[in-house]
């Protein structure tokens, strides 16, 4: 739980937040589609993840929901997966990926691969309000699940599709996941170092967050027409086209002037000095950007004015850019001297954008990042009491915060099949007998 909330028959009391009074169908996984339902449900909305005890989809809870201890000893990336490196009895609900992701969520369990199952769903589509999903074209097809199918149970349904490519075209039934569709959208080749070959660009990439961002915008403008027109709709996102209008410069740059452009390491367009540069301490960095002649002037003021500030080969931007190897030395030799956060003090003081590379360590402790009151403390009942990176904006009158734990697969079952859906506890007996509900996945699944 998270400090400070009050309980009401097993649940939280949401407060009077802005989506308060929609409820969201969650189809989604991995990264993308839980972005996106993570920030309505942060928003108020009330997020139900179905989900199911006969199998583990692919990037849901976890890709190895039944993982031993002993497994993860031997995988390094996998033990900062779990607290202490324990994935506990129950792995599916310990995975840091999954509860980073799924805050403020509810989530029940249903087998859709049998037709009692899917009138469930019916069941519940009915008294939703809007279904999101990220998986690959054909899987919702292969489950029946269309938009014409939720239209004929809700008439003002509200449906969002963000497969890698969107559902039509050529690509249409592709696998994507974030870095594929990066490069697919030519993004990829942006990233890195000058120097670095194809093969070695980092595994990084916005595309996921960016497109469960996009997901969630599209998802309030959608639920702003239907509140004037009555009338719900499909919205078609793709992926790869979302992350395209990220690199509308490149784009643009081939289309006047027939450039393909390259990865520009940490250096800019039109700026300098601007980079990534060592300074005092191990592997302590500080990025710095001079844009403009105002701020140049304000960089070569914070210096004191060293001579070689003004070396005409450094006296317009334009020559700046021209000279950036030896700019970079000069810069780089008196960064080495100082403390990255000294030399964003001194920076800013003169009008000059900077800020320090922080790790993790020091995004916590961050003093700016602690007043803002952007970590949250959350209890966990298998996971633990950690703080989790809390809301990237605030409304003045409706404050945000974490007030519901991630999930535990199955948790909200009677809440959603009895108080939601109606069902007598005979009925939830059945369904449960059959397979339908449970907090553990059957003995079957690897």
């Amino acid at each position: 739980m998270v400090h400070g909330m009050t309980q009401r028959k097993g649940y939280f009391e949401m407060p009077n937040l802005p989506l308060e009074g929609i409820r969201i169908i969650d189809f989604t996984v991995v990264i993308a589609g839980p972005a996106a339902t993570a920030k309505l449900a942060d928003m108020g909305a009330e997020v139900i993840r179905v989900e199911t005890i006969q199998e583990i989809g692919a990037g849901g809870r976890v890709n190895s929901a039944k993982i031993t201890k002993e497994q993860v000893q031997h995988a390094p990336i996998q033990r900062r997966s779990y607290p202490d490196g324990d994935p506990g009895e129950r792995p599916w609900n310990r995975g840091a990926n999954f509860n980073a992701h799924s805050r403020n969520k509810y989530s029940m369990t249903v087998d859709l691969h049998k037709p009692e199952g899917m009138e469930i769903l019916s069941e519940l589509v009915a008294v939703s309000d809007l279904v999101i999903e990220n998986h690959a074209t054909d899987f919702m097809e292969r489950r029946g699940i269309s938009y014409d199918w939720l239209t004929d149970i809700k008439k003002d349904m509200i449906m969002i599709r963000m497969p890698g490519y969107g559902t039509t075209g050529p690509n249409a039934y592709w696998r994507s996941f974030g870095i594929s569709a990066e490069a697919q959208a030519g993004r990829a080749l942006l990233n890195g170092y000058t120097d670095m070959a194809a093969s070695e660009i980092p595994w990084r990439n916005p595309a996921d967050p960016v497109h469960g961002a996009t997901a969630a915008f599209a998802a309030i403008v959608a639920l702003h027409y239907r509140n004037r027109t009555g009338k719900g709709q499909l919205i078609d996102m793709g992926l790869s086209e979302n992350i395209l209008g990220f690199v509308g410069p490149a784009f643009l740059d081939y289309q006047m002037n027939g450039r393909v452009a390259e990865n520009l390491g940490n250096r800019h367009a039109y700026g300098a000095p601007h980079g990534c540069y060592q300074s005092n301490g191990e592997d302590r960095w500080v990025n710095i950007t001079v844009l403009n002649d105002e701020e140049w002037t304000g960089f070569c003021n914070a210096l004191g004015n060293p001579e070689w500030t003004q070396e005409d080969r450094f006296s317009s931007a334009a020559l700046r850019l021209e000279n950036q190897d030896p700019l970079d030395q000069h810069v780089a030799q008196w960064a080495a001297q100082h403390d990255h956060y000294e030399i964003m003090h001194l920076l800013q003081k003169h009008g000059v954008p900077a800020g320090p590379v922080m790790d993790v360590a020091d995004c916590y402790n961050d003093p700016h990042l602690q007043e803002r009151g952007y970590f949250e403390k959350v209890e966990h009942p298998e996971a633990g009491t950690h703080l989790y990176p809390g809301m990237f904006f605030q409304f003045s009158e409706t404050p945000l915060s974490i007030v519901r734990h991630t999930p535990l697969l199955g948790e909200h079952n009677e809440y959603v099949y009895k108080e939601l859906l109606g069902k007598s506890d005979t009925e939830y007996a059945a369904l449960e007998k059959a397979g339908h509900i449970g907090m553990d996945y059957a003995p079957h699944v690897n």
